[in-house]
């Protein structure tokens, strides 16, 4: 047998998806987490909708000759909504139509693999903390999750920390009064309602299709309501990153979700934020959190990576994941 040849068969890889509200995202990894090639799909609305999207892009990713007949080891499956780890149950998913479904099961049973089903904010945790992590940062991370919502995720020792009920990183519902307004959870105040995309598209009313860049061309243009509530985000994003580093104190705070699409205007607005706390508290100061704040690369589909860290590591504990 060829050296070729030997390497091809001992290569193996791994299958992770990301089931988002708009878009179905899959990626087959390598042994050292590589993306080899990924596919993106619309994601369907509803139960059968749902499973029809993750079996065919499952599908397609693994006929695709870019993988050339490679093992595949296992599939790890990233959804919002409230997951059980140890039985791959999912509830209360409402981005994407879903009530309660045995995700895990169904899916195993269609590809013939090992599934391991996890919540969506906690597998783009595990990913950008294996992808984007160096040696030094390896040991501890965070993941802010700027999207529709406000979530984090955390990473021990390369491990997701999930809590006692799975609430760990649902920071969003802090009640903190920086909006004193009703949140669809019941309560008034929380941080999600300024620190988010939701947030913005209920404070901004600026033209175009994405509230949040209307809001920061507008701001950047010098419109005095634009800044206003743009440094309300700001404010509210880095009162989270204070969070996470001050109950956590990760190595590395990365940021994504959709609004890290804003890109270097969003970073720049956040460390301001930072430093205005540093600068009248030594203690702060002495943490250098907008040192450890990055934005994950645009492009970089660490959810559905995470997803696949997260199947081949095979974790089942029965604690559920909230909505994230």
């Amino acid at each position: 047998m060829t050296q070729s040849a030997t390497a091809t068969l001992t290569r193996t890889i791994r299958i992770g998806v990301d089931i988002g509200g708009t878009k179905t995202e899959t990626v087959a990894i390598d042994a050292d987490n590589n993306v080899l090639h990924t596919l993106r799909r619309p994601t369907g609305f509803g139960a059968d909708e749902v499973l029809r999207s993750l079996h065919t892009v499952v599908s397609e990713l693994r006929g695709t000759p870019a993988l050339d007949g490679l093992p595949v080891t296992s599939l790890g499956i990233g959804i919002p909504g409230t997951v059980d780890t140890a039985t791959g149950l999912v509830s209360s998913a409402v981005n994407v139509g879903l009530g309660s479904l045995e995700l895990g099961a169904l899916a195993q049973g269609e590809h013939g693999l090992p599934v391991t089903v996890e919540n969506d904010v906690n597998a783009a945790a595990l990913g950008a903390h294996h992808v984007l992590g160096t040696t030094e940062q390896s040991r501890s991370s965070a993941y802010l999750n700027l999207g529709t919502g406000l979530a984090a995720g955390y990473v021990s020792c390369g491990q997701l920390v999930r809590g006692a009920s799975g609430a760990a990183g649902e920071i969003g519902h802090l009640t903190l009064g920086l909006l004193d307004e009703p949140c669809p959870c019941g309560q008034r105040g929380c941080l999600e309602l300024v620190a988010s995309g939701s947030g913005i598209a209920r404070q901004w009313r600026g033209g175009g299709r994405w509230p949040a860049v209307s809001l920061f061309n507008d701001a950047a243009a010098g419109n005095p309501e634009a800044r206003s509530i743009q440094q309300r985000f700001f404010h509210g994003t880095a009162t989270a990153i204070r969070i996470l580093g001050l109950t956590f104190d990760p190595a590395s705070i990365y940021v994504g979700g959709g609004l890290n699409a804003l890109g270097q205007p969003l970073l720049t607005g956040i460390r301001e934020e930072l430093k205005k706390a540093d600068a009248r508290s030594p203690f702060l100061a002495g943490l250098s959190l907008g040192q450890r704040v990055s934005l994950v690369p645009p492009g970089l589909p660490i959810g559905s990576i995470g997803a696949a860290i997260a199947g081949s590591t095979h974790v089942h504990t029965p604690q559920p994941q909230q909505q994230r």
